[in-house]
């Protein structure tokens, strides 16, 4: 855990998060300002900055979770498909290595890698959390 991280307090509950996994390896959570509503970010548990520096002995629960989430904003939000994406050190907001699995829909609109973002009405972020919770619990 990094002291100064805001992903490593949300991983041990200090930050609120509408969380949509959490388990021993991995948790992930709603992007507070999503490109599009559903827009979830999977963060190792470990304070790993990029994906160089992930240990191998995560590489298969990372992955495996970023496979179920992609799953998920299809079958839990009715999305067509998903835009599954990271960066590393450029553009990287937040030194914590996390995965962007944002729902796409034939013309959303996005396009390339300008990412607009929008924001959840009060009490919304909560609703769209659960119905990932319980999609992803059954893949």
């Amino acid at each position: 855990m990094a002291a100064d991280c805001v992903f490593c307090s949300i991983v041990a509950g200090a930050t609120p998060a509408d969380l949509v996994l959490d388990e021993p390896d991995v948790v992930a959570f709603l992007d507070a300002r999503p490109v599009f509503k559903g827009h979830v970010l999977l963060v190792p548990r470990a304070h790993v900055v990029t994906l160089l520096d992930l240990p191998g002995v995560l590489r298969d629960p990372f992955l495996e979770a970023a496979q179920r989430l992609a799953r998920a904003v299809v079958e839990g939000l009715g999305a067509q498909g998903s835009f599954v994406a990271m960066n590393n050190v450029v553009s990287q907001s937040v030194a914590h290595l996390h995965l962007h699995v944002v729902p796409r829909t034939k013309g959303d609109g996005l396009r390339g890698f300008f990412w607009p973002r929008t924001r959840y009405a009060d009490g919304e972020a909560a609703s769209y959390a659960d119905r990932l919770r319980t999609s992803v619990r059954k893949s």
